[in-house]
């Protein structure tokens, strides 16, 4: 399910965009964006950062689309998104905890931290993989390709990219056992 609701506003962009075309499913995505923010908000009273900072990028350059009349701007998103996540994972590896090493303490897992930060920076370059592949769809090829591109394209390569991970990480075993007397 949590895999749904972070794909949610992608998805709904996706429908609107096939049967409306890219404005209205530019609006879609905007009013996705807040209600994934709100509904957050209203079961954790927490927000998640990624889906805080995505409907922020969203909301700006859907409103510029929107505005302007002009598709380039959330066409730009994406890339936008990935050089900042890529950015963020990069900056963290100068911290005390990588960006990798903070997902997996909270999962309670015993991987080792040199195998961790081997994670983060293959994170890095996904993401810039992403971002120079999402400018070059957007800029090459007509919206409807971009649109197919970045729900399967973009969808099916961070698939692809988790599985290769999580196969990397599974040699380091499973999560943490817990207490003896929850056994």
């Amino acid at each position: 399910m949590k895999l749904l609701f972070d794909f949610f506003p992608i998805l709904l962009f996706f429908g609107a965009y096939k049967f409306y075309g890219i404005m209205a499913a530019t609006a879609v995505a905007m009013g996705a964006s807040v209600v994934q923010v709100g509904w957050g908000w209203l079961r954790a009273r927490r927000v998640e950062q990624t889906h805080l900072f995505s409907a922020a990028l969203i909301l700006v350059f859907g409103g510029a689309t929107l505005v302007l009349a002009d598709e380039r701007f959330i066409k730009v998103k994406p890339t936008v998104l990935y050089v900042v996540l890529a950015l963020v994972f990069l900056g963290s590896t100068w911290t005390r905890r990588t960006m990798a090493e903070r997902m997996f303490a909270s999962l309670g897992s015993d991987v080792p931290a040199h195998a961790l930060r081997r994670v983060n920076l293959w994170w890095v370059a996904f993401f810039a993989i992403l971002a120079v592949l999402n400018l070059y769809v957007a800029t090459r090829f007509d919206t409807n390709t971009w649109v197919n591109f970045k729900l399967f394209g973009l969808l099916g390569l961070t698939f692809v990219f988790v599985v290769g991970q999580s196969l990397y990480l599974a040699r380091f075993g499973q999560p943490s056992d817990p207490p003896s007397g929850d056994r």
